[in-house]
């Protein structure tokens, strides 16, 4: 029996959160590794755009949003009630993940990546995206999770990002004293559904052994 096949990367933070997800939701699939400046030609014929994450189902059926993977594999399964918070609702949950990957994506990958970009100040673009960490920290305050006292879709839907902002200057980040944030963080970081989707794979080529992702396990 075929399985889903997971076109990723492992330090994209679009990727992550799809694997999160579907380790999360217990939905096995084959997971091939992509890198980035050779594309294989199977994941341009699926996607055009060719961005990670895609997943293909046993159907033919292609999600090319990272969002959408998340949903499709929590609404089979979510034995950990990602999409159920304990505070607001999931189109609240969803209107705080949109302005992660929106205004404070803009601002992180013209801060972090300004060599791609024309005449930009990467400080201010920091200090524009530190608004969001203001808006995070405020709510972490309250809460140890973004919609109550245990993790849900916001949470491990925004975390890849606030990971990679925090390192561009870690020591900068750390010293800014958002210590829900901060603790938050760590929190997620730290915990099995990160570190078991973090897991080094070689480069995916046509023909290869199947690597089989299932369950919070690689087989």
């Amino acid at each position: 029996m075929g399985y889903p096949v997971l076109y990723s990367f492992r330090r994209c933070p679009y990727a992550m959160r799809a694997r999160m997800a579907l380790s999360a939701s217990g939905q096995t699939c084959e997971i091939r590794e992509v890198v980035l400046s050779k594309k294989p030609r199977e994941l341009i014929d699926l996607s055009p755009k060719a961005t990670v994450p895609v997943l293909q189902l046993v159907t033919g059926q292609i999600f090319e949003q990272s969002l959408d993977i998340m949903r499709w594999a929590l609404e089979k399964n979510d034995p950990l009630g990602w999409l159920d918070p304990e505070y607001g609702t999931l189109g609240d949950m969803l209107e705080l993940i949109k302005k992660a990957d929106g205004d404070f994506k803009y601002n992180l990958d013209h801060y972090k990546y300004v060599q791609r970009y024309k005449n930009v100040d990467p400080l201010f673009h920091r200090t524009e995206g530190e608004i969001f960490l203001k808006i995070l920290d405020k709510i972490l305050g309250q809460y140890n999770y973004l919609f109550g006292t245990k993790p849900t879709l916001a949470d491990y839907a925004i975390v890849p990002f606030i990971r990679q902002f925090a390192n561009t200057e870690r020591n900068w980040f750390d010293a800014l004293g958002y210590n829900s944030l901060q603790k938050w963080l760590d929190n997620l970081l730290t915990n099995n559904q990160f570190t078991e989707i973090m897991n080094k794979y070689p480069a995916w080529q046509s023909g290869d052994k199947p690597i089989i992702f299932a369950n919070n396990t690689i087989e």
